[in-house]
């Protein structure tokens, strides 16, 4: 069997941690972890942990239905099934439905979101033609995991695949990069030296870690980066073999997460971060100095204001130290380049599209530009890829590396592709973000970099459980909890509403002195802002912004 929680909506309630323990196990008070290929002889518990799961975030068999996940749970929980209704299709014009009949349909990427788009694509009735195409020879399979319960020795690396993408009835052409695309004949190139045709083509290439700028120094024996499967195997393997010392090149969330498991395992760890704190590109200065206090707490060698300027080898090749910014060296048999990610669209210059490092470029229904910004109707993009303009933040352009981001904008995507323009949805999701490190769950809803102030809202950082919630000039932004996700989706609410910053909670678990500050978000730009943004709905078809004109 093969299980997926959706922990962009887990509230770490535990519930499934008492009913399926050798499943689902708890870091701390609020930071799951489990198992995604759990043996068959404990599907009973893990379905009855699905249906008592209070926020039904446990996925069993299933990545992108949460409804077919729960109605399976509530059957062996004795309840009744709920009746399914079979989309609508009332409204499609002529093409529509000739394309969902005997349609071409080409996803490039074997991803989460790649999955996710063709699964929805078959329940959005479509029968026709449909390709997956991937650089990787396996099967989609979730990434987050790689970081955390592979690193950590729990989770082999083959248990992260996906559950039943072998039943998704596609063409897969896996191993094969896709190198070009030729927009006027409507074909995918490939690296082999063969070619795809397509009716509609949805770009899913996400990205890859970004690696060590010194190709020779990258190439000694022990240095690492982390983004693929072969990567954690091969990492896992080596700490497996006791390394006199870790180095984490870059402390964001995925260098603070290597990090923890390294500790987890007692292993030495030295973590190098450019910046003030780790996560401050992503949380700003003053929770990133929380997080700096959390990682020297469980003995984390951390060094902030420096950058790693050399890689040593011996004789034989193999690392043996790290040159400082400082003037300090490092002594390390293994180093984890984690200096972000490098978004893959190399194979789409010269295509005509609005691509860049930045991503491709595409409206709110997942349409990508061309280079010109006029939106294409035969071109579809999702995931960490693209970059979208979202309402709630003046329409700037997002590029979102998260994995519910990946989820919800591939349905819409898969929607989309395959309906007609009258009943199109926009992609109107709050970005949720989640990282366990260092027994704590950090939660986050909203954008905190775009804000230039910063409350803790509830709770104590002493006692590392706490709400910050972050503002932009008088606007609720984003909010980020550390051991506190319950509070998180109440956040999301007033988030969507335009609620004003700080938030007004009413006495709830709020701090006697919380008082906004600046919340150091390097590289801040000062924008304008001419009408606040209300996001309505709940079902993507449902989903409307409304614009709120500042008097």
């Amino acid at each position: 069997m093969r299980v997926v929680v959706n922990l962009t909506r887990c509230q770490s309630y535990a519930q499934c941690a008492f009913l399926a323990p050798d499943v689902f196990r708890m870091r701390g008070t609020d930071s799951l972890m489990y198992d995604p290929a759990p043996d068959d002889a404990q599907r009973e518990r893990v379905l009855r942990a699905a249906a008592a799961c209070p926020v039904q975030a446990i996925l069993v068999d299933r990545v992108d239905d949460p409804e077919a996940a729960v109605e399976s749970a509530m059957t062996v929980a004795g309840m009744p099934e709920r009746p399914h209704t079979p989309p609508s299709h009332d409204g499609h014009d002529a093409a529509t439905e000739s394309l969902r009949r005997a349609g071409r349909i080409v996803v490039v990427g074997a991803s989460l979101a790649g999955a996710v788009a063709a699964a929805t694509l078959r329940r959005e009735g479509f029968k026709g033609s449909l390709t997956l195409i991937g650089d990787e020879p396996y099967r989609p399979y979730d990434r987050p995991p790689l970081s955390k319960q592979v690193l950590g020795g729990w989770v082999p690396p083959d248990h992260t695949a996906f559950p039943r993408v072998d039943e998704l009835d596609v063409r897969w052409m896996l191993g094969v990069p896709a190198i070009w695309l030729d927009q006027q004949a409507r074909q995918v190139r490939l690296a082999d030296g063969g070619a795809v045709g397509y009716d509609k083509l949805l770009i899913a290439t996400g990205t890859r870690a970004r690696p060590w700028f010194d190709p020779d120094e990258a190439a000694l024996d022990g240095v690492f980066v982390l983004r693929t499967r072969d990567d954690a195997t091969g990492l896992r393997e080596r700490l497996a073999q006791r390394p006199g010392r870790v180095l984490v090149i870059g402390g964001g969330f995925t260098g603070s997460e290597v990090a923890s498991a390294c500790r987890d395992q007692d292993l030495p760890v030295t973590l190098v971060e450019r910046g003030s704190a780790p996560l401050v590109g992503a949380l700003g200065g003053v929770i990133g100095a929380v997080a700096a206090d959390l990682q020297r707490e469980h003995g984390v060698d951390l060094r902030c204001g420096a950058t790693v300027t050399r890689l040593e080898g011996d004789t034989e090749g193999r690392l043996r130290r790290a040159h400082l910014s400082d003037g300090t060296t490092v002594d390390a048999e293994v180093a984890v380049v984690a200096l972000g990610a490098v978004r893959n669209t190399e194979w789409l210059r010269d295509s005509g599209l609005a691509v860049g490092d930045w991503g491709v470029g595409c409206d709110a229904g997942c349409r990508v530009f061309d280079s010109a910004g006029v939106v294409t109707d035969d071109v579809f993009v999702a995931g960490d890829v693209a970059r979208f303009p979202h309402p709630l933040y003046d329409f700037q352009f997002l590029a979102l590396e998260h994995w519910g981001n990946a989820v919800a904008q591939a349905q819409i995507a898969a929607h989309n592709m395959v309906s007609p323009a009258t009943q199109r949805w926009p992609h109107l999701a709050v970005p949720v973000f989640w990282s366990a490190q260092f027994d704590t769950n950090i939660k986050s809803v909203g954008v905190p970099t775009l804000a230039d102030e910063v409350v803790i809202a509830q709770g104590s950082v002493a006692q590392r459980r706490f709400v910050a919630a972050y503002g932009y000039r008088g606007r609720l932004t984003a909010a980020v909890g550390f051991n506190q996700t319950r509070w998180l989706e109440a956040y999301q609410a007033l988030i969507e509403a335009g609620a004003p910053f700080p938030p007004q909670l009413h006495g709830v678990d709020e701090p006697a002195d919380g008082r906004p500050e600046p919340a150091q978000i390097p590289d801040h730009t000062t924008r304008g802002r001419h009408a606040t943004v209300a996001v309505t709905g709940h079902d993507p078809s449902e989903r409307r912004a409304a614009l709120i004109h500042s008097s």
